[in-house]
């Protein structure tokens, strides 16, 4: 991982992520949970649900929302607000783009 312009440049290649889906890149001690929908979008928030620690990254992206594997909870990728119960506290949200081919995902 290096700092691109403004931003963390990720390990991760944009040619890998199949839109429609998510992944998991640890990032500055963080785990995210990066996503391209299919419209072509990139967003990024915690990979961990805050309903019961699950991890979003392994779950299905389904237009613009993270389902969690564990229990259905679902997360805005752009936003990071619950889209649907149990969890009730959102997850952190940050902006992800493609630079030179590899993602770069804003962090505060």
């Amino acid at each position: 991982m290096t700092t691109a312009r403004s931003g963390f440049v990720t390990d991760l290649q944009a040619a890998e992520v199949t839109p429609g889906t998510v992944r998991v890149v640890e990032m500055d001690g963080r785990s995210l949970c990066i996503g391209l929908t299919e419209d072509g979008e990139w967003g990024a928030i915690d990979n961990v649900c805050t309903h019961d620690g699950g991890v979003l990254g392994e779950g299905e992206l389904d237009d613009n929302a993270v389902e969690c594997p564990r229990h259905g909870g679902r997360f805005d990728l752009f936003t990071g607000r619950v889209l649907a119960l149990p969890p009730v506290r959102p997850v952190h949200a940050y902006a992800a783009r493609v630079e030179d081919g590899r993602l770069v995902v804003e962090l505060p």
